[in-house]
């Protein structure tokens, strides 16, 4: 016979050795109970998931309740002019039933006569009005200012006025007053307006 090579002998004598020595390793097997359990465990995953994938209610969302809020209205401010104009304006001495308030001052005064000046130190055009207060004579007049410029009244009686004077620029809009200054004959009358009040010299 022919020589086997070592290394062709050893590998014979070790498949010979494994073939005989192992046992098969049986496959397991699965009692009834380990079936029940198995098939209960899928049965409620399956549920578990199911009930994960229902769509849940949305709730409603609320309407709008309608109100009776009036809208907004453009409301026009005065504009400037050149001369005398006599248009009602917001007062502070405005009472229930007074109608100096809502009355033009008449063009000629009787008593003693004053002089007053104002001076507008601003630099807007202003809008002013000059309020006799309840006398036997009341009312009201109104005029423009230059910014800078000064306005002399010659016609005007003794008596309690209020002044009022207001920048129409709605970007620079302010509005100042005197409150209520009573004059007479003794000395001319000097005011002066600022963006922040108008004062008795």
């Amino acid at each position: 016979m022919k020589r086997f090579s070592i290394l062709t002998l050893l590998l014979m004598i070790t498949l010979i050795i494994s073939a005989c020595g192992a046992k098969a390793v049986p496959s397991p097997t699965l009692s009834a109970i380990d079936m029940q359990i198995t098939a209960a465990a899928v049965a409620l995953t399956m549920y578990a998931e199911t009930q994960a994938a229902i769509p849940t209610a949305t709730p409603i969302p609320p309407t709008e309740t309608p109100t009776n809020t009036p809208l907004p209205t453009v409301t026009p401010l005065p504009l400037p002019s050149s001369g005398v104009t006599f248009t009602p304006l917001p007062n502070s001495n405005a009472g229930g039933g007074d109608e100096c308030t809502i009355k033009v001052m008449p063009d000629v005064l009787h008593g003693e006569t004053v002089k007053m000046r104002i001076n507008n130190s601003t630099k807007a055009t202003m809008r002013l009005s000059v309020y006799l207060n309840d006398t036997t004579q009341c009312g009201y007049r109104a005029y423009n200012l230059d910014p800078g410029q000064p306005l002399v009244l010659t016609d005007l009686v003794e008596g309690c006025y209020t002044l009022w004077a207001w920048n129409s620029n709605p970007d620079e809009y302010f509005i100042v007053t005197n409150g209520t200054t009573c004059i007479d004959n003794s000395n001319p009358s000097v005011f002066d307006i600022s963006n922040s009040s108008i004062k008795l010299r």
